[in-house]
């Protein structure tokens, strides 16, 4: 097959003009083009008015290798890079171990499948609940208050990215081609085809909950075995002249499970267990973080600025945006999980703590658009303890400003929240205008110069105003900013080998996912969670040698 990138279209063209343009650019007759397939497609938007769809396509002639001679200098033909996946090691016939993975989040869910798929039968514990459990427990905080601790946005099956637009595209490098293993696995759970070639691919909450739950049956049907409600409060450690080796852990029920093999997916909030993997001595480091707010727009005023005449268009569906300012303070404010056609909700996982997020449906078909405004802000910045830096001050800090924010909307859950043109005056807020806030379970108006550091407060205020000079009607004064967001990330990272993928001071354990510093987002989590599960599977072939 060979490869054709830069395939430039009009936004309404007819469905043969694709061929015709393979045609062309070929410059072959029609009996000489066997076949081809939409790989991807994107459109530039800079033009608002006048939008190009852009493709990729994967074409079979009868000429290939003469077109690959001829077009030898072109870079918009080459051929069509094998993208097959292809397991590293399958289960020895003598190994009788079983590995463990702690959390099922996109990558834990990853790092389960493929070693399910190698035959390796892991062990998969996850302190939340199943996927349907846990959406009504996460619902009935959003609408009675009621928080459970370990069954919520941030805990149980599916992982943070469950409650989110399902965003299905990442920057991060990718030589292997594993996004492409992670898409297949996810239309083949059920999601819509159409996610192997749109630019921008997402899936939603409603379509993710029934998917994740196909994947979890394939690896049960794998030999896996898959264990919710199940927190990991110790993980056992032997400690030799080569360092520590991992040897089992024991669950908050008491039980103890004996293996040598851990793989450590637990998503970036759960602080108990980055407390207690520290306490053992697993070398940590603190790491950049940003936190800001949820601001929220009429998703028509994005869809203008953004397509103009084609706003509403069938192809571009709801309008997003990515954003970033360079501040004269020094920071950087950027857009975070833009949430097209969607709603900001209720995402704590500590009693007492009030935190946001971005969720979207499929459709995208909700009244408003949400994004974080978030500061960049970096271990330096963090508060000392007992006159000395923490490598876990980053979290204490998002706990401040999570309980602040609690306290400022009434200690009840509901999220202090303020109209853009009044943060940027600098005054409190009284009600809502044009915009509707979405955050349920309810708001509280207020000024919200107080719910972050002084110089994160002053480079937003400084971001909103450039960021309408990209986005016309991003500083409408009834635009509404809902405290407080500090989950962006992980503020740690749990360092790793760069070969072997285990922890640099503890043998047998692999720090994972986002929770570990090593991904942003479903599509990152789930790269990284095959590569963990490589490295674990040939390590384990490998001790039986």
């Amino acid at each position: 097959m060979l490869r054709l990138t830069d395939i430039k279209l009009d936004l309404n063209h007819q469905e043969d003009e694709i061929r015709q343009a393979i045609l062309k650019k070929l410059n072959i007759n029609d009996d000489e083009l066997i076949k081809f397939t939409v790989f991807k497609r994107g459109y530039d938007a800079r033009k608002k008015n006048v939008i190009t769809l852009i493709y990729t396509l994967d074409v079979e002639t009868s000429l290939n290798d003469t077109l690959l001679n001829k077009f030898e200098k072109d870079h918009n033909v080459k051929m069509s890079p094998d993208m097959t996946y292809k397991f590293v090691t399958q289960l020895p016939d003598n190994f009788k171990q079983r590995p463990v993975v702690i959390g099922m989040g996109p990558c834990g869910l990853f790092t389960g499948l493929i070693l399910a798929q190698m035959g390796f039968k892991p062990i998969i514990l996850e302190r939340g609940q199943e996927v349907r459990q846990r959406t009504k427990d996460t619902f009935g905080f959003w609408r009675k208050k009621i928080l459970n601790t370990e069954s919520n946005v941030q805990f149980g099956e599916g992982g943070a990215g469950t409650f989110s637009d399902g965003k299905l595209y990442s920057q991060v490098k990718d030589p292997k081609h594993y996004s492409r293993k992670v898409l297949n696995e996810f239309v083949d759970a059920g999601a819509p085809s159409e996610i192997l070639y749109v630019s921008k691919p997402h899936i939603g909450t409603f379509k993710l909950v029934t998917m994740v739950e196909k994947m979890r049956a394939n690896i049960i049907a794998l030999g896996g075995e898959i264990r919710f409600g199940e927190r990991v409060d110790d993980i056992h450690m032997d400690e030799n002249s080569d360092g520590k080796q991992v040897t089992g852990l024991t669950l908050a029920s008491g039980e103890k499970i004996d293996t040598k093999f851990i793989a450590l997916a637990i998503g970036h909030s759960a602080r108990d267990t980055f407390q207690m993997i520290h306490d053992k001595g697993v070398y940590i480091k603190a790491k950049p973080f940003s936190v800001g707010f949820r601001i929220e727009h009429e998703q028509s005023v994005i869809d203008d600025a953004r397509f103009g005449i084609h706003a509403g268009h069938e192809i571009l569906g709801a309008a997003d945006y990515k954003l970033v300012h360079h501040c004269k303070n020094g920071r950087s404010v950027y857009s975070f999980c833009m949430c097209p056609g969607g709603t900001v909700v209720a995402a704590a996982s500590e009693e007492g703590h009030l935190v946001t997020n971005g969720m979207s449906q499929y459709s995208r078909h909700e009244r408003n658009a949400n994004s974080a405004i978030v500061v960049g802000i970096e271990p330096k910045d963090y508060p000392l303890k007992d006159g000395k830096e923490d490598v876990l001050a980053g979290i204490e800090l998002q706990r401040k400003l999570e309980e602040f924010a609690f306290k400022l909307g009434g200690e009840s859950y509901d999220a202090p929240i303020q109209l853009v043109g009044d943060f940027l005056a600098g005054r409190a807020s009284g009600e809502h205008g044009d915009v509707v806030p979405s955050y349920k379970p309810g708001v509280k108006y207020c000024d919200l110069s107080e719910t972050l550091p002084g110089y994160a407060i002053e480079a937003i205020r400084e971001a909103i105003p450039a960021f309408e000079r990209k986005i016309k009607g991003f500083s409408k004064k009834d635009a509404t900013l809902t405290a407080v967001e500090t989950r962006t990330s992980s503020p740690i990272q749990i360092t790793r080998d760069k070969e072997s993928f285990e922890s640099l001071n503890t043998k047998g354990l692999y720090p994972a996912g986002e929770g570990a510093g090593y991904a942003g987002g479903i599509l990152s989590a789930g790269i990284d969670g095959i590569k963990i599960a490589e490295a674990m599977a040939l390590a384990m072939a490998n001790s039986v040698k």
